[in-house]
């Protein structure tokens, strides 16, 4: 008799994907900003800023509104 004998194979290409999932875009410049906290005023400017994050890398800018 045969026994058939089960793996948990990976699939290589897969686990890049997900390793480098988002990487390449920020590299590219193309990064998914999001708003960190509510407009603030910034006094030496004396303008309205906005904080914002990429919610793949977490670079952060600094928009004025």
């Amino acid at each position: 008799m045969l026994k058939v004998v089960r793996s948990n194979v990976l699939q290589l290409k897969q686990v890049k994907q997900k390793r480098a999932e988002g990487k390449n875009l920020c590299a590219s410049g193309f990064h998914k900003w999001q708003v960190v906290a509510a407009a603030r005023f910034d006094v030496h400017e004396g303008k309205l800023i906005t904080p914002e994050r990429c919610k793949r890398c977490g670079k952060e800018r600094v928009r004025l509104s």
